[in-house]
């Protein structure tokens, strides 16, 4: 009975309150103003940098795996050390359940040149096992190549970016020249000759990445093991793609483990380290943003229940004259308060919500991916961190709105109703 009885008497307050004119009603609209523009914008922000983080690394993971094999080497050469992985060692990692393919490659500095420009580019060679998934879904023109293991393509994918610089298209051959250490020479300070070759552009790519789409060329990797003189069985290294890689750190020791000495694994987050660095700063960039926008509803809710509770002063004094105690009263006001910010809640939540569905379908806001590796602002939805922070705004407003409600306690029925 007491429950039904404090919720009519807040309905019965709150309809009161909006028949006449009241000194709390603005503020109540405040509050509630308050509270829905602070979830929205934490709704915006969660969805935005969610969506940042995982188109980045996404894009960098597709460029190098999550876990890439190289040669444990200290030299500052620019040529590749070649590297052998024996049959063990691949099928240990191929073992792995966490591990979702393995796929050879090799890399070469080059330079192409047209009839209008000369271009540094990388080299990457590739094989009949790559991967194209993530180059396939950033095709712009053409097609991925389609190599094998018993003759050499000529075969390659640029950039769109390359490609606009270069002022090329699909179809065209372009002389691309290399230095490559002479056979048999072992030495990294002479012995070095110029070789060229004549590859012919198969497709066209773009994916927003800029410091690799300004450099990278994909080609047959038998191409570069002819140029360095490589055996079929020797890689430039080994790119290893996982199926969850939440936990990146552990499953790269483990690889490690594998690896002989004269190797090492290491993971996409020690390859561009700067890069997740950055991605590192937007967490700490959210949480601000979060307890920001808490504090400010929070406050907001305080003052009006205030302001709420001194208007109500008179009220007050008469529900304890006849008889009600303060743990009634502060339950009508708590529930008025809950209703504000339910009110709040919900606004914050479908204007944010609308507002990152129009970005994701119809990116209306854009970028330069110069400076934001992206094209235009990136969404994506993550309900445990939406349940998260709605969560967290109602138990911080709640345990804070009982803070004022024991102000109820020091009013005095019999001053109040004196000085109406």
């Amino acid at each position: 009975m007491s429950e039904k009885l404090y919720i009519h008497l807040a309905k019965r307050l709150w309809q009161a309150s909006s028949k006449k004119k009241s000194i709390a009603t603005p503020v109540v609209k405040i509050a509630e103003a308050s509270i829905a523009l602070g979830v929205c914008v934490m709704v915006l922000t969660i969805s935005v940098i969610t969506g940042f983080k995982n188109q980045i690394k996404s894009k960098a993971i597709g460029f190098s795996g999550d876990i890439m094999i190289q040669a444990y080497s200290n030299n500052n050469s620019l040529e590749q050390e070649p590297i052998t992985l024996n049959k063990e060692t691949i099928r240990k990692i191929k073992a792995n359940a966490n591990v979702l393919y393995i796929q050879p490659y090799a890399i070469k500095n080059a330079i192409i040149k047209t009839a209008h420009e000369n271009q540094g580019v990388v080299l990457k060679g590739v094989g009949s096992s790559f991967n194209w998934d993530f180059l396939k879904a950033n095709l712009v023109e053409g097609s991925v190549p389609a190599y094998n293991d018993t003759s050499v393509s000529d075969q390659m994918l640029i950039s769109k970016s390359l490609a606009q610089k270069l002022q090329v298209r699909i179809g065209d051959k372009l002389l691309t020249y290399f230095v490559s250490r002479k056979k048999n020479d072992s030495t990294l300070q002479e012995g070095y000759e110029q070789r060229v070759r004549k590859l012919t552009i198969g497709g066209i790519f773009e994916t927003g990445f800029s410091d690799m789409d300004e450099s990278m060329v994909y080609a047959d990797i038998a191409q570069i093991k002819k140029l360095n003189y490589w055996s079929s069985s020797q890689q430039g290294g080994f790119e290893i793609k996982l199926k969850n890689n939440n936990d990146l750190e552990a499953e790269t020791n483990t690889i490690n483990e594998y690896l002989d000495q004269n190797l090492e694994a290491k993971s996409v987050k020690e390859i561009y380290s700067t890069l997740f660095s950055w991605l590192s700063l937007l967490d700490s960039n959210a949480v601000i943003i979060i307890v920001l926008m808490i504090l400010v509803a929070v406050i907001n809710m305080i003052s009006a229940l205030l302001i709420l509770i001194l208007e109500r002063s008179h009220t007050i004094g008469s529900l304890k004259a006849f008889g009600a105690d303060n743990t009634l009263i502060q339950k009508v006001f708590l529930y008025q308060s809950f209703k504000m910010l339910a009110k709040g809640l919900l606004v914050g939540n479908s204007i944010g919500l609308a507002l990152c569905w129009l970005q994701k379908y119809f990116k209306l806001v854009t970028l330069n991916p110069q400076s934001y590796y992206v094209a235009y602002v990136p969404i994506e939805f993550s309900p445990i961190w939406l349940l998260t922070v709605n969560l967290l705004t109602v138990c911080c407003c709640f345990f804070m709105m009982l803070l004022p409600v024991l102000i109820i306690s020091k009013i005095n029925p019999i001053k109040t109703l004196r000085f109406k």
